[in-house]
């Protein structure tokens, strides 16, 4: 049995890197490819039957992709765009959830508003994964993708709360408007503190404790479960004591991890993100299966009729909040109007269809139990799983395809003031070297070749970020001469790598000397592509 679950993990892992090659070969966003393959593999007589568990998805998946996604988040960016975050990832949640209720209500007969809400806080929160993967290699303002990002970070804390809610009015038959709002603001305040005390003791390990490389990465890989059981075991909301818990780590990573830690723990977590998403979009597509088949033959037709309303409200309702979201507190607060530019109808639409729901709404619509409380079975269960998951394949597959060219037809404009900050800040560190050199050797620089001729090329360095040079404005002109001196440079790296295999086959030269060497060629070359 053990064997056959291990094998099972194994082919999974396999068929999702051959089909992400696949989807890089023809460039569709690796989650939509996924899911329409699990889609299609689902079909084929003879496979399995592949469920997913949520308790699986919300312990061994969501804390590391959310402490991943929070990681790479810059906590400067996510507290200047703070309103637009909240007002998507918590306002939006709330109208959404609101929204599907009613339409749910006056469409399906016998569904309740408890029933509605429940549907509503399963499908209201976008996928994090989804929006940035899909995004990623286009040109898209920076603003819209740290808003993307913010608020898939913070919405699954949200809505989830909202689907406990209704879940438990469900159960108990009652609910009070007050306790429950006092009940959301209780539950996200603890599980921010337990995260932010859990990344602080880690913090202390690896700022005080003589960790090294893979310690400090196997440390890592744990601190975001602990954050998410611990915040879940006392009833509190174990998303946002991992977002917190990451955010923090986030912004305290320069003082804590050496070089060497920095380049493993990012190659580790690169690896493990990559197979938990492929596993998890994979996943998605395999489940219709055993989703129809909980539903009635003759009720398949009104299901699916059920299913393109609620996915149509679902986008709707996203674009009727965020323009007023955007444009209203503009409107009533001069302050905002004045610090923030107005942004165009473009970028914010932009947002508005960068709604693709993923595996959070599905492992929450898979967490309904079978039965109530007194033994009979849980009303609608069926349907609402069905429900969620075309409210998945439409968002993921038609919104998510539909971007890159959505990007091309609004012609949104990239601000370049990020390519002259980069410039800048290679002007500051160049400047910064030269001084040291002046201050601390100053006579080697002056005496000693080697010290000249570093010194000279911090003052090369500084004076083409400064755009001092002649040079800097041909290239400006010719890009393809840069272009053609950086394939160049690759070249001469694969010229040298060359010549270590050949001194391999010679057995002349220690292996570890040869393999230091090719770990040099290694980042050299992964600088000069990036």
């Amino acid at each position: 049995m053990l064997q056959n679950h291990v094998l099972l993990i194994l082919s999974l892992l396999f068929v999702v890197s051959m089909l992400a090659m696949l989807s890089e070969k023809l460039r569709i966003s690796y989650p939509i490819f996924l899911v329409i393959a699990g889609l299609l593999i689902s079909f084929i007589p003879g496979i399995p039957e592949i469920s997913l568990e949520p308790e699986v998805v919300f312990i061994i998946f969501l804390p590391p992709l959310l402490y991943s996604a929070a990681w790479y988040t810059s906590w400067n960016d996510f507290w200047t765009n703070r309103r637009p975050i909240g007002l998507l990832s918590i306002g939006l949640v709330i109208f959404t959830s609101a929204a599907v209720a009613f339409t749910a209500v006056a469409m399906i007969p016998g569904f309740t508003l408890a029933m509605g809400f429940l549907l509503g806080g399963i499908i209201a929160p976008p996928d994090a994964v989804a929006a940035t993967s899909v995004l990623q290699g286009l040109k898209v303002p920076k603003r819209v993708i740290t808003i993307l990002e913010g608020e898939s970070l913070v919405n699954d804390a949200s809505s989830l709360i909202v689907f406990r809610f209704a879940l438990a009015t469900i159960m108990s038959g009652q609910f009070i408007l007050w306790k429950a709002g006092a009940q959301f603001v209780w539950v996200s305040l603890m599980g921010i503190a337990i995260g932010l005390a859990i990344a602080f003791i880690e913090y202390l390990i690896h700022r005080f404790l003589p960790t090294n490389a893979s310690i400090d990465t196997a440390i890592t890989l744990i601190t975001p479960y602990l954050m998410y059981i611990t915040a879940e075991h006392f009833h509190f909301s174990g998303v946002l004591a991992v977002v917190a818990g990451g955010l923090f780590m986030s912004s305290k990573s320069h003082e804590i991890f050496s070089y060497n830690t920095r380049i493993q723990t990012t190659s580790v977590w690169n690896t493990l993100v990559f197979l938990l998403n492929g596993v998890v979009f994979i996943m998605i597509g395999l489940q219709l299966p055993g989703i129809v088949a909980g539903l009635e033959e003759n009720t398949m037709m009104q299901s699916f009729k059920y299913a393109v309303v609620i996915s149509v409200v679902t986008i709707l309702i996203r674009i009727l909040w965020v323009y007023p979201a955007t444009y209203l507190p503009r409107v009533l607060s001069k302050k905002i109007k004045t610090k923030e530019p107005r942004p165009g109808w473009r970028p914010v639409f932009l947002v508005a269809w960068s709604g693709m729901r993923g595996v959070v709404s599905l492992a929450a619509a898979l967490s309904i139990p079978l039965a109530l409380g007194n033994g009979h079975s849980f009303p609608f269960r069926n349907l609402i799983l069905f429900i969620t998951f075309c409210v998945i394949l439409v968002t993921l597959v038609i919104q998510g395809l539909s971007l890159p060219f959505l990007l091309k037809a609004l012609k949104i404009e990239v601000s370049e003031d990020e390519h002259a900050q980069e410039q800048e800040i290679r002007l500051r560190l160049a400047n910064a070297a030269l001084s040291h050199m002046e201050t601390n050797y100053a006579a080697e620089a002056n005496s000693i070749e080697a010290f000249i001729r570093l010194k000279d090329r911090y003052k090369r360095m500084a004076e083409i970020a400064a755009g001092k040079l002649e040079k800097e404005e041909e290239l400006r002109k010719r890009p393809e001469f840069l272009h053609k001196y950086r394939e160049m440079l690759v070249e001469l790296v694969h010229a040298r790598r060359m010549e270590l295999n050949k001194m391999r086959h010679e057995k002349q030269y220690a292996d570890e000397l040869l393999r230091k060497r090719e770990d040099e060629l290694d980042l050299e070359e992964a600088r000069l592509r990036k």
